[in-house]
């Protein structure tokens, strides 16, 4: 990485969620051109990570969408404006550099070049929340997985999953399709996800699709540097193996503002504190949109980030064409196509 190229771009967007996303678009009107950091391995932060099969209900123009979806509609939507990523790289550290410009570092060395940052980091950087197995630290990337990023990695593999929301439900009835053996284990009777999911569970549970496991948590990994098999607490039947090739915890993510905590942004409750004349921070040059901001009346919606960021793309215009006056025009008029630089 000591030899890789600085990229050097308009806009650095920290986090590559639908708000990071949407001000892509808002900035390519502009004739702005931007770059997304994201320590998730793909575009779509909560969306893609935590519910991707969920659908969502408060999108303009869409009665009913799927996160992963709107992801998909959204990447379509700033394909003309060649956006940059740099995907699986937390940025580290941010720091102002003689030109005026911001120079961001990530978790891997690479370095990022502009005179504006938007921080569009959702809840933060998500860490898995793991449960506690003494020895799961010597099976990771061995057999236990916190994501499930390829599902056609589990073609016909044998899969303990566990968890009970959203996230365990809808990768068990997809995986279901894809693995040789799919067990979903449960602390509880009761599911925390969506009625539909439950349903859809408890289906595939009756025609012997799937093995599910309720009362009933996973306390042992066993194997001799690969995962072979996991040890089954069931809270009346007490203890027993299932012989597997995989186990996805899937107990959902601890938001942690990581190292954007110590960039000096005013931090209130673990969220940025801004301007909602146009979302930028106490620091000039660096904007917060989306859920990792704060102000009075603030909402955590989608929505309101695509509002958030369409605002902030305004005044960075001024920062990185301070001598050009902006002129705001309806997409009805220019359309879109040779917008992008």
């Amino acid at each position: 990485m000591e030899n890789q190229k600085t990229i050097e771009t308009d806009i650095i967007i920290i986090g590559a969620g639908p708000v990071g996303l949407f001000a892509v678009f808002e900035a390519g009107l502009l004739k702005l051109r931007c770059h997304l950091i994201d320590a998730l391995p793909y575009p779509g932060g909560q969306l893609t990570e935590i519910y991707p099969k969920k659908p969502i209900y408060d999108i303009p123009g869409c009665p009913e969408i799927l996160a992963s979806d709107l992801v998909s509609n959204l990447m379509r939507q700033i394909a003309p404006f060649k956006p940059g990523f740099t995907l699986g790289e937390r940025a580290e550290t941010v720091e102002k550099q003689a030109d005026g410009r911001w120079l961001v570092t990530t978790s891997k060395g690479a370095k990022h070049l502009a005179p504006v940052i938007f921080i569009a980091a959702g809840l933060g950087s998500f860490e898995p929340r793991k449960p506690p197995i003494d020895n799961i630290g010597e099976f990771e990337d061995k057999g236990v997985e916190y994501f499930v990023r390829n599902p056609e990695f589990y073609q016909n593999r044998r899969v303990v999953i566990a968890g009970g929301g959203d996230s365990a439900l809808d990768w068990a009835i997809y995986l279901s399709k894809v693995a040789r053996e799919l067990t979903l284990v449960h602390r509880r009777t009761e599911f925390r996800g969506a009625p539909d999911s439950v349903e859809k569970i408890q289906y595939l549970a009756e025609k012997g699709k799937i093995k599910l496991l309720t009362n009933s948590q996973v306390v042992g990994l066993n194997g001799n540097g690969q995962l072979h098999s996991v040890t089954i607490q069931h809270d009346t039947e007490g203890a027993f193996q299932i012989p597997t090739d995989h186990f996805v915890p899937l107990f959902g993510l601890t938001p942690k503002l990581g190292p954007i905590a110590n960039w000096g942004l005013g931090i209130d409750k673990n969220a940025i504190e801004v301007n909602t004349l146009d979302y930028s921070t106490n620091v000039p040059g660096i904007f917060a949109i989306g859920d990792i901001n704060t102000y009075t009346g603030k909402l955590k919606l989608i929505l309101c980030g695509f509002h958030e960021a369409t605002l902030a793309c305004q005044s960075a215009f001024k920062i990185v064409h301070p001598d050009q006056k902006l002129s705001f025009k309806y997409t009805t008029v220019t359309g879109i196509e040779g917008m992008g630089s």
